[in-house]
């Protein structure tokens, strides 16, 4: 008898995980969650983060990010030396320790508007998860899958980009319960397409931090796929 109960515990229990919800479903119960209030499209904030490496020091970042004004910024001190990249309505802009920089002078220190570009594509959309998933160019699959990573049970949405957007494919893990975004992965593709197996990071997202209403993890720890390789650790801290 305790066999047959125990049995139909555990049916009951694989049958509730994830609800069988699709992929678009379970989307949407992730961004309730993170952005309650629908606040990311109109954010205008100011965040810092330290970036912490193996043999490194420590780099600290102070972000400002106004969507509805199209401003980024970000001013980043590592040792003696601070930079500044900006993008304002698309012209960007660069100083190094408090002097502005021309193209020429900004190619001497090995800085571009191509990477202010950069910086603002990467912390708009690291921070704007899940949210930036709902963006142009995305392709979210039809079907969740449930998986287990680091001894986790996770609902998994996998993720392909059209070819103007990234190569990547992402599989990002939320939790079956509340629908927090936990995790999130990217595998490199070959000239087919395929994913390459030993390519690619996963980062685990642990806390959270509040800004602008949103939910944004705290602690974003990055390490390499093939052999769990630790690359460093991102940290929104109070400033």
């Amino acid at each position: 008898m305790k066999s047959f109960l125990f049995s139909i515990v555990l049916c009951a229990s694989l049958a509730s995980f994830g609800q069988n919800l699709t992929a678009a479903k379970i989307l949407e119960k992730s961004i309730n969650y993170h952005d309650p209030n629908g606040n990311w499209n109109t954010i205008k904030a100011g965040f810092t983060v330290e970036m912490t490496t193996p043999n490194a020091s420590k780099r600290t970042s102070q972000i400002r990010i106004d969507l509805v004004k199209e401003f980024f910024s970000v001013k980043a001190t590592r040792d003696t030396v601070t930079t500044i990249y900006s993008v304002n309505k698309g012209i960007c802009g660069m100083s190094y320790n408090g002097k502005d920089l021309d193209s020429i002078t900004a190619k001497e220190k090995n800085m571009s508007c191509d990477r202010a570009t950069l910086y603002k594509n990467y912390y708009t959309y690291l921070y704007g998860l899940p949210m930036k998933l709902k963006d142009p160019g995305t392709n979210l699959s039809e079907n969740a899958e449930k998986k287990t990573f680091k001894g986790k049970d996770y609902l998994v949405l996998k993720v392909t980009y059209d070819e103007a957007v990234g190569s990547d494919v992402w599989y990002f893990y939320f939790n079956p319960k509340t629908y927090a975004m936990e995790v999130y992965q990217f595998f490199k593709t070959d000239e087919n397409g395929n994913e390459k197996p030993d390519s690619g990071e996963y980062i685990l997202l642990t806390d959270e931090a509040v800004v602008n209403g949103i939910k944004m993890p705290k602690v974003r720890a990055w390490y390499y796929n093939k052999d769990d390789g630790y690359l460093g650790t991102d940290t929104l801290v109070d400033k």
